[in-house]
């Protein structure tokens, strides 16, 4: 077997495999043997069937295949031993190729189209300029989030009085001229919020109302639909079409949620036993947690910024397009000729900031070690739990998590690249000049909306 590269230009070449009889005969003598023993034909005793009957029945098959095998390991190994970086996958040429006769050849010769990645480096200075923006928490931020607390750890008790956001439960029965109808709808446990009727006169009844106390007023009225009508009756919504009658509500139950109160309790939920001991060290902590997310939030937009920056520095970097939009037809069932112009500048941007990216990993020995991923897990775990009201859950409250998303190959692979993407940014935060803009959380927002 003979391989050889012919470089077109800068980003394109070809690899041409010559593969002779030498390279394919013992394999294919070895392989018409085997299914010699394994062959069952009339007339034959199993294992004597004349290899030149073989030879014809499945030769030309066998031969392809090993062919093919051969094919494919030569262009691996020399694609591997030369250390060739490629843009996609190698294709086979459509113009050079020619024509494949299995019946008649004994030499083959394939042709197979390479894409090269562009050559450049990539140069990092304090003369490139990147804003990063520092978000700054306020107290309005610091009062939400110790009511957001107060509510997650608060409690449900039982009152004597209805306020309008209070669920109330009770017995509600139908009325017909003022008492209650024969054989008319009766619901048990029936329950209801003031808050969610359209009705005000109505909803003011209900305020201020006693427990045991009995509450007139018509469904069809208060509510705003009738699918809200016949779940409260326990009906079906066509059953309610007609319905006008007045209903008794009598209160048995006034259930209302409490804020929990700011004090110890409530520190100690939040932060762990101890950790905290006053209102004004809760608010310092919840400070800290806040200017973390805040760091990690400014960092995504800096990250974002960079990928921008970078790649319009690059931007005039020289690609194989013609091979690239090929490829990405032969290898895409979905993919259409239209699509793929449409969606090609966007590919090109990936492209060059995966380019500039691994080139800035491998300039300064990125390795990504268990830890880092481990880390990072843990990091995407922890955030998943105080997103449920559990801001300092412990390793061993997350271990299963972790070990979870690690051992989901796509995940993992994610944070693999997310781990590698975070580490560049470092690089270039640290090699270029940034231009440091504090903002509020407001304006930080804003920058998202479209």
């Amino acid at each position: 077997m003979n391989i050889v590269r012919k470089d077109l230009d800068p980003t394109n070449a070809n690899i041409t495999i010559s593969i002779e009889k030498s390279d394919y005969e013992a394999k294919v003598d070895k392989t018409l043997r085997e299914y010699r023993k394994k062959s069952n034909i009339p007339g034959f005793r199993p294992g004597m069937v004349p290899l030149n009957l073989l030879k014809k029945m499945y030769g030309k098959s066998i031969l392809a295949e090993e062919i093919n095998n051969i094919l494919s390991e030569g262009l691996y190994n020399y694609i591997k031993d030369n250390n060739i970086d490629l843009l996609g996958e190698p294709l086979p040429n459509e113009t050079e190729q020619k024509e494949i006769d299995f019946d008649n050849q004994e030499s083959f010769e394939f042709v197979f189209d390479i894409a090269l990645p562009p050559a450049f480096e990539v140069e990092l200075t304090k003369k490139d300029k990147i804003k990063y923006y520092q978000i700054t928490p306020d107290d309005t931020m610091i009062e939400n989030q110790v009511k957001s607390y107060a509510g997650r750890f608060g409690k449900y008790e039982q009152e004597e009085t209805v306020e309008e956001q209070d669920m109330l439960k009770g017995l509600l029965v139908e009325l017909e001229n003022g008492e209650e109808k024969a054989d008319g709808i009766r619901v048990e446990n029936a329950v209801l919020t003031p808050a969610y009727m359209k009705d005000e006169a109505i909803k003011t009844v209900f305020v201020g109302a006693k427990k045991e106390g009995e509450v007139i007023f018509n469904p069809k009225q208060a509510y705003e639909n009738e699918a809200e009508v016949a779940s409260l009756l326990k009906m079906k919504k066509e059953e309610v079409e007609n319905l006008t009658s007045d209903f008794k509500y009598t209160i048995q139950s006034i259930t209302r949620y409490h804020e929990a109160a700011v004090d110890q309790d409530l520190f100690d939920k939040v932060f762990g036993e101890g950790t905290v001991k006053s209102e004004k060290e809760f608010k310092e902590k919840i400070k800290e947690n806040i200017a973390e997310n805040l760091l990690q939030d400014s960092n995504y937009k800096f990250g974002l910024d960079v990928r921008e920056f970078l790649v319009k520095k690059y931007k005039d970097l020289s690609f194989p397009d013609a091979f690239l939009k090929r490829w990405l037809l032969r290898t895409n069932k979905d993919m259409t000729e239209e699509r793929v112009e449409a969606d090609y500048p966007k590919m090109k941007e990936d492209l060059t900031w995966q380019l500039i990216r691994n080139k800035i990993a491998k300039a300064h020995d990125v390795k990504i070690e268990k830890e880092d991923v481990e880390a990072y897990a843990k990091k995407i775990a922890r955030s998943q739990f105080a997103q449920y009201g559990i801001p300092n859950a412990d390793d061993q409250m997350i271990e299963p998590y972790v070990q979870e998303m690690l051992q989901n190959e796509n995940q993992l692979n994610a944070i693999i690249d997310r781990v590698t993407e975070n580490k560049v940014v470092d690089i270039i935060k640290e090699a270029v000049k940034l231009d440091v803009k504090e903002v509020s959380i407001e304006e930080f927002n804003k920058m998202f909306e479209k």
